[in-house]
Formats: structure tokens, sequence, C-alpha cells
């Protein structure tokens, strides 16, 4: 596990006894009782950096899904971490990108009008990854949100040797002007407890905006949909995934059988070429989309699901307002 002690960077925030703070800067004494804050903290990147992963390892439950497909992210999610001195609320947004669809300019629109919403920014770098164009362009962006604090975060340092994560850290630093900047890895744990207070630490005072032991706020339905989009996005080829698309038309315990919840869903694809993919041979492949996904679901619902899938054609609908619209993508 790479250890941010070796990096001799002032805003690099490494482990301490107690609160954590920027490395090299002085402790000071307590001046007053610990007080509650709660507020929003955005996840930022560009797409397939980690976002989601991240958010769910620090709230502890999946509340986002999570693939090795770009762009999988299409929705703002928020989960929520509960603690005795703070209630955080992180929200994953799409990665940022220059849209090439109707559906990327209203997924774009979507995160800039999240980023001026929050109380801080986690900004996020892969620690494996050399900073790219990507990068630099969301650190100007960036940069212009004017009243925010931005954090930086170099995400999945498990994937990187130490001497990896330090040059990472340094060229991230190098992007601007961060309010911290913290490694870690939400696989392996390392330094989430860290990152959680530094996000903590830019909230304001108040009292938890959401009850006690609530992890988001996501409607079932479309926590669902994502589990469906999830299990689609298993295996497919490269050109499917941003042309996968779910919606659940119906879900409900069973008449007469309350411990039983009927989940009547549809994937939505653009050609009769994918559609083809999506069933598989004699329905082979749309079974184990099934399987796959009524495992999530149950584990979600805690209760038994008879899952229905269907998959229709809607052509170029990343294109189509009427069926953005359909689909839940507004304007």
């Amino acid at each position: 596990m790479p250890d941010n002690r070796r990096v001799n960077q002032p805003r690099v925030t490494e482990k301490k006894a107690g609160r954590a703070r920027p490395a090299g800067a002085p402790a000071g004494p307590a001046t007053r009782e610990p007080v509650f804050r709660s507020g929003f903290a955005c996840l930022v990147g560009r797409p397939n950096v980690g976002k989601s992963t991240l958010t769910n390892a620090l709230v502890g439950a999946k509340v986002a899904i999570t693939s090795n497909r770009p762009q999988t992210t299409r929705r703002v999610i928020r989960g929520i971490v509960h603690r005795p001195d703070a209630q955080l609320v992180i929200v994953d947004t799409p990665g940022l990108h220059r849209p090439r669809t109707l559906l990327g300019e209203r997924l774009d629109s979507l995160v800039r009008s999240t980023l001026t919403e929050v109380d801080v920014i986690g900004f996020c770098v892969p620690a494996p990854d050399e900073v790219g164009p990507g990068d630099k362009y969301l650190a100007k962006e960036l940069a212009a949100v004017k009243d925010t604090p931005v954090v930086a975060v170099v995400t999945k340092t498990d994937e990187a040797s130490p001497e990896r994560v330090a040059g990472q850290l340094l060229a991230v630093s190098e992007l601007g002007d961060w309010a911290d900047v913290v490694p870690v890895s939400a696989v392996g744990g390392f330094q989430l407890d860290v990152l959680a207070d530094v996000l903590v630490s830019h909230l304001p005072e108040g009292p938890p905006l959401y009850p006690d032991g609530e992890l988001t706020d996501e409607p079932e339905q479309i926590m669902v949909a994502e589990l469906i989009r999830e299990a689609a996005l298993e295996g497919v080829r490269d050109e499917l995934p941003h042309s996968i698309a779910v919606l659940v038309e119906e879900m409900g315990p069973r008449p007469g059988q309350p411990d039983l919840i009927d989940v009547h869903a549809e994937l939505y694809v653009e050609r009769q070429s994918q559609k083809a993919i999506v069933i598989g041979t004699q329905g082979a492949r749309l079974k184990e989309v099934g399987t796959r996904a009524r495992r999530q679901i149950e584990a979600l619902l805690g209760a038994r699901i008879y899952l229905d899938l269907h998959v229709r054609i809607a052509k170029d609908w990343q294109r189509n307002p009427k069926y953005l619209r359909r689909l839940g993508f507004y304007d």
C-alpha cells in the first residue's frame, strides 16, 4: 500500500493522530467544543476515474453502479455518510467530457449545475494514468468555480507503485491551487477516513439533512433500473454501453404474495444489431443479465424478486428529446 508520507508536499494530506490536516501544518490548540457539520461534497473527474467506487466506499454501501466502461454514471447520485460529528452527502456525477450527443450535453449541463450547489468539490484523478488533456481541461473549469473549495483526490492508488503515486501527487498539485491533495484507494480502504475528514472540514455547521440510517435519496425504481443496466454492461462490446438504457415500467408486491416483488423493466438499445447482442443466442445473454441483476436487486430491497426483462429498439435515443424525456434525462 502506498505511503503518502514519502511525498514532500505541504498540501498533501496525511493521516495524523486525531483530525486530518495538511502535512506540516501546526496542530494548534482547541478553542471551542466540537460542532456538528452537514453539507454536500461533489465528486467530479473525467469518465472512469473511480468516482462511483469511491462514493460506495465512503458511504459503506452500494448506492452507485460501477463498471470498467467509461461514462457508466448518467445521473447525480447522492450517498449519505453518517458520523457522530457530521453528515456528509457525497454527490457522484457523470464524467465531464466533450459531449457528442444530446444526452452528453444534458449530462454535461447536469454536472456543471451541481458544481454551483455544493459545499466542497472532490476532483478525482487516477494514480495509474498520466495527467492528460481531460484532467487539465477539468482543472481549468474548476478554477473558474469561485467560493467553493476543491480537494484534489488521487484515486486507485492500489493500482500504482508508491513511486508512481508520489509522482502523481506532484503532477496533480501543479494543476491548480487546491485546498488539499489526498491519495486514496476505494478498493483497499487506504485513507478513506482521511478523505472524509478533509471533506467534512469544509462543510458548514448545521443539523443533519437526512434521517439517521438513510444511505441515499435515490428512488428505489431508479436504483433498480441502474442495477439492471450495470448487469447489462458486463461483457458487452465496446460500442454498446452508451446505447443501453433501462426503464422500470412497473414494480410492486405481487397480489397475495407480499414477500415477492414483481419488477417489469425494458432495456433500450438503438439498433436491431444491438438488440441481438443483448439478447444473445436463444436468449442466453439476457437470461444472464436477469440472474445477475436479480441478485443485486434482492440485496437492495431485502425481498424475493421476479424480474421480467424486455429489449426494445429506440432509434438514436441519445439524440432524441422525446426518448430522453421518457428515460428521465430532462432539459
